[in-house]
């Protein structure tokens, strides 16, 4: 199976000057464990449950620290062309549970590890229910 037959197209995104607060709320609101970062059309980076989990380990200003001070920078992307068992080797390998998805230089979607999951039968969990 490939990465784009995965995938979760739609993403919503943070501005990198966005303050962790808000980018929280966007992922709880939308149920998320990430969001991709953009400048533009660019990939800066990607923030996760676990960014914020640091953050506020750190003691971090919720409503004043940025997202670009949290965020993951140079993330590991996956290619919508990709085998998903490659796409989950590179998870293993980079530890991480969240692939951007880019096409070129544009971002497409997102897998998760969760995602990968579903593929291998495991039930998807009813929203609300973590």
């Amino acid at each position: 199976m490939r990465v784009s037959e995965l995938m979760k197209r739609e993403v919503w995104e943070p501005f990198p000057d966005e303050c962790l607060a808000d980018a929280a709320a966007r992922m709880r609101d939308h149920d998320v464990g990430s969001l991709p970062v953009m400048d533009g059309e660019m990939l800066l980076g990607i923030l996760t449950d676990r960014d914020l989990t640091l953050a506020a380990a750190d003691g971090a200003a919720a409503e004043e620290t940025r997202v670009i001070c949290y965020m993951s920078s140079l993330p590991i992307v996956a290619a919508p062309g990709d085998d998903t068992t490659a796409a989950a080797r590179l998870m293993v390998e980079h530890d991480v549970r969240h692939l951007p998805v880019m096409a070129g230089s544009r971002l497409v979607g997102i897998l998760s590890a969760r995602d990968l999951l579903v593929l291998q039968g495991w039930p998807r969990e009813p929203a609300g229910s973590r």
